[in-house]
């Protein structure tokens, strides 16, 4: 396993241990004693999955206090253009996005800490995105920021959104909880 931090502090681009040959691709996306080595959380409380079409836009999603979980994303087929938002104040990366390429041909997960808003857009004509987080969902705490709000060159001008992700609050408006910490995770 490879893991590099990425530009925003403690998201990280985990790339798993993979083998393959002639019957296919194994691939080692968990293991809590490496995970715990490293300081990462592994206090998962649910996990799940999205199977979304082509030209569809899913984000950008946070849980707010005392709702808010570390994520770690990956995509299980297809391609997804994956994006995470800096949304904690203090941070002097507040506002500014990392974006990158899922693609499940190339196995990798993206470790979010808590205080960043995800979304992604399905480049492939299908795509399964999976997720695994530290709290429950809780509908109270749902909150997230419009996605054409924030400068992210998206793959495409007009994606495919849900009424409730164009309802979301411009990322100036959004009024956050969360508050940057020189150690987050």
């Amino acid at each position: 396993m490879t893991v590099t931090e990425l530009r925003i502090p403690g998201c990280l681009l985990i790339v798993p241990d993979h083998s393959e040959d002639e019957r296919g691709t194994f691939v080692k996306t968990y293991h809590e004693p490496t995970w715990q080595s490293l300081g990462l959380r592994t206090d998962w409380v649910e996990e799940y999955y999205s199977i979304s079409h082509q030209g569809v836009l899913r984000g950008l999603h946070c849980q707010l206090p005392p709702s808010d979980h570390v994520k770690v994303v990956s995509c299980l087929s297809g391609r997804a253009f994956d994006v995470v938002v800096e949304l904690r104040k203090g941070s002097p990366l507040y506002g500014k996005t990392i974006s990158l390429v899922l693609d499940a041909a190339q196995p990798s997960l993206v470790y979010i800490p808590a205080g960043l808003a995800h979304g992604f857009y399905t480049m492939s004509p299908e795509a399964t995105v999976a997720y695994r987080v530290t709290s429950v969902y809780d509908p109270e705490h749902d909150a997230g920021i419009l996605w054409s709000s924030v400068d992210i060159a998206w793959p495409a001008a007009s994606p495919i959104v849900s009424a409730r992700d164009a309802a979301l609050p411009p990322l100036s408006q959004f009024k956050s909880a969360f508050v940057y910490r020189q150690e987050a995770s």
